[in-house]
């Protein structure tokens, strides 16, 4: 029997210290502190206080394989993720070949399973190629052994509302979620920056915020008329938060992500003209930021989402208008929802499960995770210090790549150990 004791722990930061005994991959007993005998062969981790939340779901990563392995790989994105604190991570179909059809997407179900350091669903692509012209093949992908549960498109729109429509309609005999990249591509042609005054004043061309905005209310109708589930990817202007409560208000089943780099991080940085900063929706104003904070902390918008973009160093080190967008996400997500949420009380740390455990849990169907911390459930966890620190160095972190913006940065809360059902995949920084 596979038995662990974590000794001490506080369960989502609140209340007096307790025991937690896990056992066969669930979480067998929780007691007072001290109480709980461990066996001879159980292995203890010391928490000291520690919080203990359950283990976070990612529903936007790019994992690069296949194709790009010298970017990313799912060993070492799965390695990232479980030193990060997830045990489930969603990996985006714009891979090489792209995840439209079963062949790739049980591809990338199986090498996720031999990792085994965290659960990876495959999402599958919308359209064939990601080309926005012919509907993929939902249904096999759903079907297959990977399971499908989300599909997208992602670093693409799927700008055609006909194809659109047809989507969601499919979408909803196979019980699964359609996910938009929002960006209409005829208002965001040569775009490299958030349109306002710093990206004038610099030389770049504007990202109009409607590009996005309405992308989102169309689709919003689009759902509610097909009776769809439809999640909205990595927010990042004040208009879609306002048309998201709108929707929502109506009864639309609509979720939403954040970035943490959306809730941190403003356009201000484009001042160094370091395409280290450049992403997809790109960095907004300061007054976009705020709001995503507090749409994150009043539900409006669901959960926080990496979109964990490694990119190789030929594809960042060159100038502003040739660079790749995307950044790292998975090792530093936690640290930036504590800076940006739980220092300036909008979040607890319950709050914290919520919007990366439980909500991205439920949006993505799975029974598993984000479960509560109690007797009987599976023990897929996360301890966190909240009071540690460390500082960011991207050559630390176990991607391949590089790419992050916070080098340097100095980030409270450490995730000190991440269990997938009740086995040690990170512990103390290292993994295993």
């Amino acid at each position: 029997m596979n038995e662990i004791v974590i000794r001490g722990a506080r369960l989502y930061g609140e209340g007096d210290p307790v025991d937690v005994h896990v056992a066969d991959g669930t979480i067998a007993t929780i007691g007072e502190a001290g109480t709980v005998t461990p066996g001879e062969d159980a292995e203890v981790i010391e928490a000291r206080g520690q919080v203990l939340l359950p283990g976070f779901v990612d529903l936007h990563t790019h994992l690069r394989e296949p194709g790009r392995e010298d970017t990313e790989t799912i060993d070492s994105g799965s390695a990232a993720a479980a030193l990060g604190g997830y045990t489930a991570v969603f990996a985006m179909a714009n891979t090489d070949p792209v995840a439209d059809n079963a062949v790739v997407v049980e591809h990338v179900w199986r090498r996720g399973r031999e990792v085994g350091l965290v659960d990876v669903h495959p999402v599958g692509a919308v359209t064939v190629g990601l080309k926005g012209e012919k509907l993929a093949e939902m249904g096999t992908m759903a079907k297959s052994v990977a399971g499908v549960r989300l599909f997208s498109d992602d670093g693409r729109c799927v700008a055609d509302p006909l194809l659109m429509r047809r989507a969601l309609e499919y979408s909803t005999a196979l019980g699964v979620v359609v996910a938009q990249h929002a960006e209409e591509p005829r208002l965001t042609v040569g775009a490299q920056a958030h349109e306002g005054e710093r990206a004038a004043r610099l030389g770049y061309t504007g990202w109009p915020s409607s590009a996005e905005e309405s992308i989102v209310a169309r689709d919003c109708v689009l759902a509610r008329h097909a009776g769809a589930r439809l999640h909205i990817c990595h927010v990042s202007t004040t208009g879609t938060v306002d048309v998201l409560g709108w929707a929502k208000g109506l009864g639309i089943d609509v979720s939403a992500e954040v970035t943490p780099h959306h809730l941190l991080l403003t356009d201000e940085r484009l001042a160094t003209y370091d395409p280290v900063n450049k992403v997809n929706p790109p960095l907004r104003a300061g007054a976009d930021v705020e709001r995503m904070r507090r749409a994150l902390a009043d539900g409006v918008i669901d959960c926080v989402a990496t979109d964990h973009a490694p990119h190789a160093v030929q594809d960042k080190d060159c100038e502003w208008a040739a660079a790749r967008p995307g950044m790292l996400g998975l090792q530093t997500a936690l640290s930036i929802v504590a800076e940006t949420m739980v220092r300036p009380g909008l979040l607890d740390w319950r709050g914290v499960a919520r919007v990366m455990s439980e909500r991205p849990a439920e949006i993505a169907g799975l029974p598993d995770q984000g479960r509560p911390l109690a007797a009987g459930e599976p023990a897929n966890l996360v301890l966190v210090d909240p009071d540690a620190e460390w500082t960011v160095r991207g050559a630390e972190l176990a991607s391949v790549a590089a790419n992050t913006p916070y080098e340097g940065m100095r980030l409270p809360a450490m995730v000190s150990a991440t269990l997938l059902r009740g086995r040690i995949t990170s512990r103390e920084g290292k993994i295993g």
